[in-house]
């Protein structure tokens, strides 16, 4: 196998009826990364594994201080001064001595999975004491469908990666106008969206008002409970969302959008 980021690539058997050829064919990498944090006084720092995540190589600095702001870790992106990449599938964030650092989150030992998630998050109380709020209840009338139409189109085209693959999760930030601002790919849909969310908020801070989410997959309750950290109004996606999500949008005013497809769309909350 040959590794460029994010994908491998090998020779496989593609059998169709009665014949069979060697071809190329290109996979998602799926590794796991080991995330550490540093936090305490400049004379007592402290270091200590926060989680072990599996995703796809690439943006891993976006995937730590996404994955720190939607947990709750920290609650500024200025709280995280540095992050370093200790080894390989090894990566160390460090908080400034002042960042309000709860050390209880981390007797949790956190393990996400690409399949399952943030494990342990089965309560919206537990989002509640950390979320930005309620959003404004005017958001929906100011969206055009037009634009909603459109993004699936755009996020479909600015996907590289999934062309090669057809196996990675998509999340792209949007403006109200169809702008696309930024997007993200991984094996996980969580993934995906704390590396956007790492990006965005490095980029132009948190809270992200006045933009659009756009959910390659489904829209499960991580995928929401995160949104409501970034201060997401507008959560779509292109498959359906779960009952959870839809209760997680309602207590948080955000507009959810599902089976976004073509010309059509299910309004759940708006």
């Amino acid at each position: 196998m040959v590794k460029i980021t994010g994908v491998t690539a090998m020779i496989i058997q593609s059998v169709s009826g009665t014949e069979s050829v060697d071809k190329e064919d290109f996979l998602a990498v799926e590794e796991p990364l080991e995330i550490w944090v540093e936090h305490g006084q400049p004379q007592a720092r402290i270091s200590r594994t926060l989680s072990i995540t599996m995703r796809t190589p690439g943006a891993d600095e976006d995937l730590v201080r996404g994955f720190l702001l939607t947990e709750g870790i920290v609650r500024h992106a200025m709280e995280i001064t540095d992050v370093q990449l200790l080894a390989e599938n090894k990566i160390l964030a460090r908080l400034d001595p002042t960042a309000e650092f709860d050390m209880s989150r981390l007797d949790r030992h956190f393990y996400t999975s690409s399949s399952c998630g943030v494990c342990g998050k089965t309560s919206i109380e537990a989002v509640k004491t950390t979320a930005v709020g309620k959003f404004h209840p005017l958001t929906f009338r100011a969206l055009n469908s037009e634009v909603l139409y459109a993004l699936p189109d755009r996020l479909r085209a600015a996907q590289s990666s999934f062309d090669l693959t057809g196996g990675l999760h998509a999340s792209a930030l949007f403006s109200l106008d169809g702008t696309l601002l930024a997007l993200r790919e991984d094996v996980g849909r969580h993934n995906a969206l704390d590396k956007l969310i790492g990006h965005s908020a490095t980029a132009s801070g948190l809270p992200l008002t006045n933009t659009i989410l756009l959910l390659s997959g489904r829209a499960s309750f991580e995928l929401i409970q995160k949104a409501a950290m970034a201060g997401i109004p507008v959560v779509c996606a292109v498959g359906a969302p779960s009952s959870l999500a839809v209760t997680t949008a309602k207590e948080f005013g955000i507009v959810l959008i599902g089976f976004l497809r073509g010309r059509r769309f299910n309004v759940y909350n708006g």
